[in-house]
């Protein structure tokens, strides 16, 4: 009897991004991205953190300062009891005969030249978009149901023997294939959900509790954070989760497919392989 041939897989596009998700991810791309060496920019007028209501000129958490170490000027990263020579980075940087005291380089500020005016009017404006962007995504995202679909995970993805099973593929850098890969995994829901619930709400909180005007209208908001330079610390850690989030995203992007997925974030549609093509996509 004659076998039945298998059918190779083949390539199909489907939609996985809508065009509010499309516009507003790359709005904060771009907001996110300046509010971030415009944040530099600020705390460079002042390279230090610390926890309370007050700043302990004396006692910082984390500092970066210029230092004379042997009669030379370096650049001192101090965290907690911890000392780092990070000169040329952090501290004490600069082309080699033109460094200059400061907290963060030229190149990763906005402006590169030292203005904490320049640097506020920058983040400030970069703040709003920021704000009235996510609240779009947020009203939007409610309404047409792509929160409660796309980013709630279901109850069989909250069972943990597939939690773990989907730790075990990430850490193998084993990516979703076929009818898989039209939904976000678990572990996509929770980072996303981390980063847009929590981590961005908390760095629009803690960076109001840095206005004056704002401090006065609510007071209590300051005191929820533990004082204004808790604030200011949490506002830096948020920041810096983000960072991090971003540098593992487009990690993560590059390996499980570059063009891909940026296809998918600018035209909403992404090359799955099935063996049978779905009813209604296009090669």
């Amino acid at each position: 009897m004659p076998t039945a041939e298998k059918q190779r897989p083949q390539k199909v596009l489907v939609r996985r991004h809508s065009v509010t998700t499309r516009i507003t991810h790359w709005t904060n791309v771009l907001a996110l991205l300046i509010l971030l060496m415009s944040g530099l920019q600020i705390f460079n007028a002042h390279p230090a953190l610390y926890w309370g209501a007050k700043s302990t000129f004396a006692d910082p958490w984390l500092a970066m300062t210029k230092q004379e170490v042997r009669d030379a000027p370096r650049g001192i990263t101090t965290l907690g009891d911890l000392k780092f020579d990070t000169t040329g980075l952090f501290g004490w940087s600069g082309k080699e005969g033109m460094r200059e005291q400061r907290g963060f380089p030229a190149w990763a500020t906005i402006p590169s030249y030292r203005s904490l005016a320049d640097g506020r009017r920058w983040h400030f404006f970069f703040a709003w978009l920021f704000v009235f962007n996510g609240l779009a995504y947020w009203l939007i995202g409610l309404l047409g149901g792509h929160i409660r679909k796309d980013l709630l995970p279901t109850r069989d993805q909250l069972r943990p023997r597939h939690i773990l099973h989907e730790i075990g593929t990430h850490a193998r850098l084993k990516f979703a294939k076929g009818e898989e890969a039209r939904r976000y995994n678990v572990i996509q829901k929770f980072t996303y959900l981390l980063v847009v619930a929590l981590l961005l709400p908390l760095m629009v909180l803690t960076g109001l509790c840095m206005s004056p005007g704002f401090n006065a209208t609510v007071p209590w908001l300051v005191d929820l954070f533990g004082g204004r330079q808790s604030a200011r610390t949490i506002h830096f850690l948020s920041a810096t989760a983000i960072v991090a989030f971003v540098i593992v995203h487009l990690l993560l992007v590059v390996l499980s497919g570059l063009w891909n997925n940026l296809r998918s974030m600018i035209t909403g549609k992404y090359a799955i392989e099935v063996d049978t093509p779905a009813k209604g996509d296009a090669a």
